[in-house]
């Protein structure tokens, strides 16, 4: 065993931790299919939003960490339950009142709003995949209309008509007396509308594989449970997708946790054993809302890709599963620099300390080293300050701070300062807000304009810091109040850089010239 692998077997990172729980599963026998399967699932009703990504990057990570452990085969499968029925209209797309006619279609069926694909199904696939390409996953897609259509299913659904029975049993226990008296496993496709209908059956027949029911207007009608011409209800669809396929592992959000029995008893009772599965926190939005596909609160992927890197947000994805995130635009910034402080942490680490960094489980091991001679958040700063509007204003001062820096050999850096001005633009700029200095605030910001004016030790971050420190030490307790004051009287903001490292980027003489401002009330 490699010394990399047995560290491995004793990791406290989370995606080991459920890596070594998967191969459990293969202790006596290696698996039957020769691969262990991981699957997500993602339901289109609407656009992919930012947790439909995070379960996708963290079920990779669990992957490669099996792959340090085992030499088993795996595969990851994205599974889109796009034959589902569109049971509400989304209000973040184009031309919404359309769609109120194709209620309870099959996304599949439903018109694309926005007039790109064949249906709003395969819009949303595709919107999912593409975003699942910009991060170099490895998945193979499965859609549901074709899985039920082809016959991959049949053999499920035809196993599922002869335990009915025993899968309703489950079923019902589960549900309110109201809803058991309509409720079926299966939802059948009306032949003519096209509408998956929530109905009860008269009979199942197991000797034919047909179900019979009454259609919302009344008249008798009988289905193959084959060929597309039936879905199951979404719980049973979970164990049976796990059973059809041969799932071994799965992860979720919270929301479905308390349906984890369910599912596993009908993957049982449909002769497959039930995958392990990993129940992750929610994401909200800033008011503490559950993000919602249909719609459309919280940060898109989209959106966080326009101010930062692809890295930063699968570092965010890495954090804490089991707790719940706040999706909104402010965690940007600390995203950034963290991933950032975790690069250049794992060059000095030994191979266990490597193996619970972050940054292995994003990059499989092969980890970059960072370029980010400024922090993120120091670019932001500066951004304000130069009232940037592109980032070559950014890179003047760069260049004097970090001589051998450039757009060429910093590659990070210089994709940083892009997202910078667009996230000070966008984000910063509007919300800045100045104020006065007090009488106290006014002797302190004073004696470091004085001292900056006698400053001859060069731009040296940790220098000037001190610097800072003495303008402000007899002046303020606790110290916090004093960086307060920079922040909100010459940045307008309430948090900041640490202030001796933004001098140094930005230079003596214009820091000189931004505390005079502040003084004089130009700001404001």
């Amino acid at each position: 065993m490699s010394d990399l692998r047995e560290e491995a077997t004793q990791s406290k990172a989370w995606p080991f931790e459920e890596a070594r729980r998967i191969l459990k599963r293969f202790k006596k026998t290696p698996p039957e299919k020769g691969y262990v399967l991981f699957e997500t699932g993602y339901g289109p009703s609407g656009l992919p939003h930012i947790g439909t990504f995070g379960e996708v990057a963290r079920t990779s990570m669990v992957m490669r960490a099996f792959r340090e452990l085992s030499d088993i085969p795996t595969r990851l499968v994205c599974f889109s339950d796009d034959l589902d029925g569109m049971r509400k209209i989304p209000s973040n797309v184009p031309n919404s009142e359309s769609l109120i006619e194709h209620l309870q279609r099959p996304l599949t069926s439903v018109p694309d709003p926005f007039g790109e694909y064949e249906s709003f199904g395969h819009h949303n696939n595709a919107m999912l995949r593409r975003f699942l390409d910009t991060f170099g996953f490895e998945y193979e897609f499965i859609s549901a209309t074709e899985f039920y259509g082809s016959g991959k299913f049949d053999a499920i659904l035809l196993r599922a008509v002869e335990k009915y029975d025993e899968i309703m049993q489950v079923m019902l226990a589960s549900l309110r007396e109201e809803r058991q008296q309509t409720y079926s496993i299966f939802l059948p496709i009306h032949p003519e509308t096209g509408r998956v209908l929530y109905v009860p059956m008269k009979s199942v027949n197991v000797k034919d594989g047909t179900i019979t029911f009454n259609t919302d207007d009344g008249d008798e009608m009988t289905l193959p449970v084959t060929g597309g011409n039936v879905k199951l209800q979404w719980k049973p669809d979970f164990g049976a997708r796990w059973a059809a396929l041969g799932v071994d592992f799965e992860m979720y959000g919270k929301d479905h946790s308390t349906n984890t029995p369910i599912y596993d008893k009908i993957c049982r009772i449909l002769g497959q054993p039930a995958p392990e599965h990993f129940s992750y926190e929610l994401f909200l939005d800033e008011g503490g809302q559950k993000i919602s596909k249909t719609s459309g609160n919280g940060v898109s992927i989209d959106q966080w890709l326009a101010y930062a890197s692809t890295e930063s947000l699968s570092y965010f994805m890495y954090l804490k599963p089991k707790t719940a995130k706040r999706m909104h635009f402010d965690v940007i910034p600390k995203a950034v620099d963290e991933y950032h402080q975790q690069l250049r942490a794992y060059e000095g680490q030994d191979a266990k300390a490597q193996l619970n960094n972050p940054v292995w489980h994003i990059h499989s091991g092969d980890v970059p080293i960072s370029k980010m001679v400024v922090p993120f958040s120091m670019l932001l700063n500066l951004a304000s300050v130069a009232g940037a509007e592109d980032k070559d204003q950014l890179w003047g001062f760069i260049k004097r701070y970090a001589p051998d820096a450039s757009p060429e050999t910093h590659a990070d850096l210089d994709a940083a300062a892009g997202f910078a001005v667009r996230y000070y633009n966008d984000f910063v700029k509007p919300a800045k807000t100045y104020r006065s200095p007090t009488d106290l605030e006014r002797e302190a910001l004073t004696e470091l304009r004085d001292g900056l004016q006698a400053w001859d030790q060069g731009l040296d971050g940790d220098a000037l810091q001190s610097l800072v420190f003495s303008c402000g030490r007899e002046r303020f307790d606790p110290m916090r109040d004093w960086f307060k004051t920079l922040y909100e009287v010459l940045l307008g903001a309430s948090q900041g850089p640490r202030f001796g490292g933004f001098i140094a980027l930005l230079g003596i003489e214009e820091s000189i010239a931004l505390i005079d401002k502040g003084l004089a009330g130009e700001f404001l």
